[in-house]
């Protein structure tokens, strides 16, 4: 029988987050992890293979949309127990926390567990999310992020995208008549000369990146806030 683990190394921003909340601390984390107290071992997309070998970990969390491959791979061929999360969705958060706590044996409480979220007065707007710039970036349908603003009732003006990540150019932005531009504090640090570009589309909301694209025990929580802050706008 494996015991549970003890020694867990994430290598997701969200899922430290998650673990904090849950009362585990990990081993390690990356550097984009807010956590500056725990030890890094190196980026999202270029882990420390050996320094992580060498923390003799009893797990290490992965997710498939922000971790490569070929990471995962060299981990599990070195002898690490990888799990795997890969959430798409408002939806998916249930399960992928469920899988979570059952990989580090704890029991959640109600409230962080990704249940069903609901908002009051869905807004019925249109928005365009930019991530990137040189070129422009957005999200597709098929994406976390975007299933968060499907849930507070704003439309992705890129969700029917064959990429899920497209490039685009403001003038094809503008064409598409959003109603207001959404820019996420990450993962690209807007500029105020940047943000002006954007309002020649439509009225711009800053909003907080991890609330957007963040899944884990925030879930809930987050997705009422962006309601409220896309609702005092408009």
């Amino acid at each position: 029988m494996t015991a549970a683990p003890v020694r867990i190394v994430s290598l997701v921003p969200s899922v430290t987050e998650t673990l904090l909340s849950w009362g585990i601390t990990p081993v390690a984390c990356t550097r984009f992890c807010e956590q500056p107290s725990l030890r890094q071992v190196g980026g999202t997309k270029n882990p420390d293979v050996s320094a992580i070998v060498a923390l003799a970990p009893d797990l290490v969390v992965m997710c498939d949309e922000e971790n490569r491959r070929e990471d995962a791979e060299e981990l599990a061929a070195a002898g690490q127990r990888v799990h795997s999360c890969s959430p798409r969705s408002v939806t998916d958060v249930e399960t992928a926390l469920a899988d979570l706590a059952s990989a580090v044996e704890v029991s959640p409480p109600a409230d962080q567990r990704g249940g069903p979220v609901t908002v009051p007065n869905p807004l019925g707007l249109r928005a365009f999310v930019p991530i990137w710039r040189r070129p422009w970036m957005s999200l597709a349908g098929d994406t976390y992020g975007s299933s968060v603003l499907e849930t507070i009732g704003v439309a992705n003006v890129f969700a029917a995208s064959t990429d899920r990540y497209p490039e685009t150019d403001l003038r094809e932005v503008q064409a598409m008549a959003p109603d207001l531009v959404l820019a996420p504090s990450e993962p690209y640090s807007f500029r105020p000369e940047h943000l002006a570009e954007l309002a020649a589309v439509a009225p711009v909301l800053e909003v907080d990146g991890a609330d957007l694209f963040w899944w884990g025990s925030r879930t809930p929580a987050a997705i009422r806030r962006l309601h409220r802050s896309v609702a005092a706008l408009t």
